[in-house]
């Protein structure tokens, strides 16, 4: 892209370049913890409705009561928590002295505007949907047929409410520039969520007491199985997504380190490879032993280290989900107007007041925009597709390789020692030791 041109009357002299705070740590917390509460709703709920509902029905009937009544409980302490963050937000942000004017917060709600009746929807469905996830909390009514619809009614409200957050205000002057930055945003958001959620809700599932322990084998492989299918389809909505925005507020890899912005992203993006790289040790390492062992119907030590271990993998996961959210509300403005703003103070006689300064206008998408877009979408589709078919591979491999019988791997010319029988069986020795 070419440089931004300087208007003349700033060239003459050279003033210092403006500094990009990032603004007050309150303002971020305050953001932080509505962006939780409305992610984490949409993810427990998502959970119960892709996932564990599904895995449980199939594998543990008996354990679905209690599967959905603790997501349930999440969801509708999450969605009650969520009405005063929002509204929180709202006071902070009405306040002038970077207080909290809660009347002016409590005023804004369906005052007649765009924005206000964005917010009221934002507090009156999150409201909504916890009170529409609420029965399911009593087990009998989470074991009926009114589980389906009462999650599903839920999860619309939730997802319209996290959606408002991003719904624009104003009418945009190009329908088709407008509509396509709402859906990349509803993307990015709704990704993050039923990933983020699905994470918090996981790790409830793994305290010991969740799933009955007879059951606890069966419905931990075909959960997480299930959970990693909508997991790489929330990979894929926020990499697409994440790669729009990169593109609209970033000019070159240099921006990255040279503006706040920049700098903020590239924080965010290493936090989002971290959770890459152990959601990719969950899906070729982890699950594909889980795999085995449900298909070979083992009880040996080995079931409950990994079982161990998962919580452990997916605690991590929702430390580092938190910390991308923390980040996130430290991105003000744009890295392609921070380097602009910076050149033409540098080169303005006088300094420039920072809400006088020029903004440049938002790219234009182009026919080799939509080129390499639509290239990069059928890429990211590709790669998730195809991990998502290896992983099974593999999984069926140690399936087979775990249940072979003692004629199909060697001949068994010992006699079992009765005193230590799972060292000697061929179970024992049909999968490999569990690496430290």
């Amino acid at each position: 892209m070419p440089s931004p041109v300087i208007p003349p009357a700033l060239t003459s002299l050279a003033a210092a370049a403006p500094s990009t705070p990032l603004g007050p740590f309150v303002d971020s917390l305050v953001s932080w913890t509505t962006w939780v509460t409305l992610m984490g709703l949409v993810g427990l709920i998502a959970l119960a409705v892709l996932s564990t509902g599904p895995a449980a029905a199939r594998t543990a009937p008996a354990a679905l009561p209690a599967v959905t009544a603790r997501i349930a409980w999440a969801a509708v302490v999450t969605g009650v928590l969520a009405a005063p963050a929002v509204l929180t937000e709202l006071a902070h942000s009405a306040s002038k002295s970077h207080g909290y004017d809660w009347s002016a917060a409590w005023d804004s709600l369906y005052d007649g505007s765009n924005a206000g009746r964005l917010s009221g929807l934002e507090v009156t469905l999150v409201l909504v949907a916890a009170a529409l996830v609420a029965p399911l909390t009593v087990r009998s009514v989470a074991a009926g047929r009114a589980r389906t619809w009462l999650l599903g009614t839920g999860l619309a409200a939730a997802s319209v409410a996290l959606g408002a957050t991003k719904f624009p205000t104003k009418v945009p002057a190009d329908w088709g520039r407008g509509s396509f930055d709402t859906l990349v945003w509803m993307l990015h958001l709704l990704g993050g969520g039923v990933w983020f959620g699905g994470l918090a809700g996981l790790l409830l599932l793994a305290v010991p007491g969740a799933v009955p322990t007879a059951e606890r084998r069966a419905f931990w492989s075909t959960a997480v199985r299930r959970f990693s299918v909508a997991a790489m389809a929330c990979v894929a909505a926020i990499t697409l997504s994440g790669l729009f925005l990169y593109w609209a507020h970033v000019d070159g890899l240099t921006q990255l380190v040279t503006t706040m912005y920049g700098r903020v992203l590239g924080v965010k993006i290493l936090i989002f490879g971290g959770l890459l790289l152990l959601g990719t040790f969950n899906q070729f390492w982890l699950h594909p032993r889980l795999d085995a062992l449900r298909d070979e119907g083992d009880q040996r030590p080995l079931v409950t280290v990994l079982l161990r271990r998962f919580p452990l993998v997916i605690a991590v996961e929702v430390v580092l989900a938190l910390a991308l959210l923390l980040v996130a509300p430290f991105l003000h403005g744009s890295a392609r107007n921070q380097a602009y703003q910076a050149q033409v103070s540098e080169q303005s006689a006088t300094p420039i007041p920072a809400k006088k300064l020029p903004k440049l206008a938002a790219k234009q998408v182009s026919t080799s925009t939509w080129v390499w877009g639509t290239l990069e979408t059928v890429a990211v589709i590709a790669l998730m597709g195809g991990s998502y078919q290896l992983s099974g591979r593999l999984a069926r491999r140690r399936s087979a390789a775990a249940t072979a019988t003692p004629d199909a791997t060697a001949p068994d010319t010992t006699a079992p020692d009765a005193a230590t029988p799972e060292a000697t069986t061929p179970e024992a020795t049909a999968s490999a030791p569990l690496p430290s």
